[in-house]
């Protein structure tokens, strides 16, 4: 997910009326929404943008697409691992050039084959500057990327129609199921990344009107899309013509937008909601979900990471001095918030990697994720301070349950630092993100990131290397472009580790985000539902769902 990569991590929007109003479970008529027995229902979120694969690059349109989509590879949902799904094949003799073979019989919602054509094509577009996606940068390690981006202008815009080519050079069709990648370098680890949503293939028709087509996504996976109404719901439903070797159990899902998180554990007591994959704070306070729910819950670690990002220099300098962003990861009690606030649903930060991800070091950011509020202080008189008469605002989305982490965060940084900090919600996710990807929001803002694949690479290089799809912040610094452009061509792995290492660490020296906390997910269900399971990168494993009635 970008929580990331990919995604930015967080939660939807709609009125409490509509929430208590629909009926998610218990009947065996359905609900008066016209939902079988056999469907469920999940707690979703407003996406920011419409369903476009090489657009998707937060949880609430990436957690659709993945149920719709099928990719090259899949994850499995217990640890992260990536197997051939659409792929028969993926080879190579030297790292850096490829050759994919499909499994023949897959097709598109709309009934149309999937073929090698079908991937070609979506690369290229997800690629090419004047179609500007918010995911083109996972596209750079293929030969040819820098051809299809656009020139700039002198104060740095893109010019459209500027791109010297419209395709990639690395990209060959061989026959109806087989084509060739071509790295611009070796890249041992490649077909790890194949799975991930910006990857997916496209139908022909999606050329015709892509704006149409994100309104009504047509996939390749095992449940097609059914309809999204912004600030209500996502539906689905089981495609009957799934190619792959395990098939729904249930007729399709729900996801339901509420006002707040809150708004949905209510839903959920109430058989009104069936799956909700991360329990509200008010829900975890004394265990109190234990006596909600009984035993309808799941505990796991999940690939999910929060942090803190600073306002890019160009939008907000009065963060530019390392110091001072160090000092305010200093001012933060993270273990205190994480048994006050979170009841231990949570553990505390040391780096930049999630520790489900097998090389995954501790320590990597030092004494500056460690609360010191002397040494804090110390640190933060060295620098010129923050503006006098100034406040700090730590922005949040407003639809999800951040609001009592952030007040705790902001009186640690006021506690230690004497800095006026002030929680800023915004209204929904959709809004928050937009100004963030806009370079409209001023300040310090909370980010996260879903992982897209377990490995070092995918929670610092679409996070943190220039010009990445979820920098948020315009990160740049030219030794850790340098250091994790070495790992992912290192001859062997223990040297690619070491090298993601190095490079983690730098980041301690520029602190371009705060590291938090990660996730230790708990989830809830109603009577409804069965068989229930969160995988690793905290997405409801639909496949494996069945219901009571």
């Amino acid at each position: 997910m970008p929580v990331s990569p990919r995604r930015s991590v967080v939660l939807g929007a709609i009125a409490v009326t509509l929430a208590l109003g629909a009926c998610g479970g218990g009947d065996d008529t359905g609900d008066a929404a016209g939902e079988s027995a056999n469907t469920v229902t999940v707690r979703g979120c407003n996406p920011q943008a419409a369903f476009v694969p090489a657009n998707s690059n937060e949880v609430c349109s990436g957690d659709i697409l993945d149920q719709i989509f099928s990719y090259l590879v899949t994850y499995d949902p217990e640890t992260g691992q990536p197997t051939n799904e659409i792929a028969a094949d993926i080879t190579t003799e030297d790292s850096v050039n490829w050759t994919i073979t499909l499994e023949d019989g897959w097709t598109f919602h709309d009934g149309s084959p999937v073929t090698a054509q079908s991937f070609v094509d979506a690369w290229n577009w997800a690629a090419l500057g004047d179609n500007a996606t918010l995911n083109s940068y996972f596209f750079e390690p293929i030969a040819g990327y820098a051809d299809v981006q656009n020139d700039v202008d002198d104060e740095g815009n893109p010019i459209e129609g500027s791109a010297a080519a419209e395709t990639m050079s690395g990209l060959q069709v061989v026959d109806e199921l087989t084509f060739t990648v071509a790295l611009s370098a070796a890249e041992s680890q490649f077909p790890m990344r194949l799975g991930y949503t910006a990857f997916a293939p496209l139908p022909e028709s999606f050329y015709d009107d892509p704006e149409a087509y994100g309104q009504h996504p047509i996939g390749t996976g095992p449940f097609q899309f059914d309809s999204w109404d912004p600030n209500i719901d996502v539906r689905i439903s089981a495609y009957e013509d799934y190619n792959g070797d395990v098939k729904p159990s249930i007729d399709g899902a729900v996801y339901r937008i509420y006002e707040n998180d809150d708004a949905a554990y209510n839903a959920l007591q109430a058989d009104q909601l069936d799956i909700m994959p991360l329990l509200p704070t008010s829900a975890l306070a004394g265990e109190t979900y234990k006596i909600d729910l009984g035993d309808r819950f799941l505990s796991r670690e999940t690939g999910v990471f929060e942090t803190i990002t600073f306002a890019p220099s160009s939008v907000d300098a009065r963060f530019d001095d390392p110091r001072l962003r160090q000092a305010i990861s200093m001012s933060i009690n993270r273990p205190e918030i994480v048994e006050q606030i979170f009841a231990g649903a949570r553990t505390p930060a040391t780096g930049w990697v999630s520790p489900v991800v097998a090389d995954n070091v501790d320590g990597a950011c030092g004494d500056f994720c460690t609360y010191d509020p002397t040494a804090a202080a110390a640190l933060y008189a060295e620098t010129d301070g923050f503006p006098d008469g100034e406040t700090l605002a730590l922005s949040y989305n407003g639809d999800s349950d951040h609001k009592a982490w952030v007040d705790a965060v902001c009186q640690d940084i006021d506690d230690a630092l004497g800095i006026p900090c002030i929680g800023t919600p915004v209204v929904d996710l959709a809004t928050f993100r937009d100004q963030i990807t806009n370079r409209e929001m001023s300040g310090i803002f909370r980010t996260g990131w879903q992982m897209d694949y377990p490995s070092l690479e995918n929670f610092l290089v679409p996070i943190f290397a220039t010009g990445a799809s979820a920098n948020d912040g315009d990160y740049s610094d030219d030794e850790f472009d340098s250091l994790v452009g070495q790992a992912a061509a290192a001859p062997d792995a223990a040297t690619g580790v070491e090298l993601y290492h190095q490079a983690e660490r730098l980041l301690a020296e520029d602190m371009p985000a705060i590291p938090l906390w990660h996730r230790v997910n708990i989830a809830g269900y109603s009577t409804h539902v069965e068989n229930v399971r969160i995988t690793i990168f905290q997405t409801v494993d639909l496949l494996s769902v069945t219901t009571t009635g």
